[in-house]
């Protein structure tokens, strides 16, 4: 399956073992979810069936819906595979609801889960991003058995690893955004004046491309805090945790060379 963001299609290869048994694991797909408020659903659950878009919303009112009442608009995700000595990027996306249905956006994601059998790699994925994708896969009556191949929803385990539980033991005392342990750490962040509150009013304006770029860019500051997290914790090297980042580097340097040149070509696609 391509994984799309933007106008770039980007066919990932990897070593075909699927043993995610041993201490070693040799797939990653660090992923993330950007998501609206789901209106037809909220207006089903609570009798407002017949009432405006305006008027669901002001019912639903300011505060954070509940995991249920949240729509999938994109689905960022990284992909990497483990190289003997660091961990090699295979492909970048974000594809979108501008591009396909919620529901091809679900099933397409969950059947890559199931063809590789990775480990998932996340901040705030146990709490918001993995109970969400499995309602509305629920919602949408797919079949997602991938995710059942691996304990992705045992929250501690190292299947589907939220970097945010991890990095604050667990302890509510301890929690940072992903912002702000990206910036301590040297590292870029989210861009200014775009977070998470901002897509939903972005998704109404029609912006749905940027809402997918913010969305790959929170993917990528994942992907680097848990090169950071695999070095402190000694599975990766200090020479292996530096060409995991060159690695990454020179991916994001070469796709963007492509995309530019396919843009001075009239938009052909970048397929690597």
């Amino acid at each position: 399956m391509p994984l799309q963001g933007g106008s770039s299609d980007i066919i990932m290869t990897v070593p075909q073992s699927s043993d995610y048994s041993s201490t070693s694991t040799r797939r990653v797909i660090v992923w993330d979810l950007e998501t609206v408020p789901d209106l037809g659903g909220f207006a089903s659950a609570n009798d407002l069936i017949g009432k405006s878009d305006v008027e669901v919303r002001e019912a639903i009112g300011e505060k954070f819906p509940k995991h249920i009442y949240h729509s999938i608009v994109c689905i960022g995700a990284l992909i990497a595979h483990r190289e003997p000595d660091h961990w090699a990027v295979d492909a970048i996306g974000a594809p979108h609801v501008g591009e396909r249905t919620e529901k091809q956006l679900i099933a397409a994601f969950c059947d890559k889960i199931a063809e590789l059998k990775p480990q998932l790699v996340t901040f705030n994925g146990n709490s918001f991003d993995l109970p969400v994708l499995r309602y509305r896969a629920m919602v949408h009556g797919i079949s997602a058995p991938g995710l059942s191949t691996r304990p992705y929803f045992h929250r501690y385990t190292e299947d589907a690893i939220d970097l945010c539980d991890a990095l604050s033991s667990f302890s509510p005392q301890g929690r940072a955004t992903l912002h702000e342990v990206s910036r301590i750490m040297g590292l870029p962040g989210k861009p200014k004046g775009f977070d998470g509150g901002e897509v939903e009013r972005y998704y109404r304006e029609g912006k749905i491309k940027e809402i997918a770029d913010y969305c790959e860019r929170d993917v990528v500051s994942t992907y680097q805090v848990w090169l950071r997290y695999e070095l402190f914790r000694g599975a990766l090297s200090q020479n292996g945790f530096d060409a995991s980042k060159l690695n990454l580097a020179d991916f994001m340097n070469c796709r963007s060379s492509f995309a530019h040149g396919a843009d001075r070509d009239g938009g052909a696609q970048n397929a690597i």
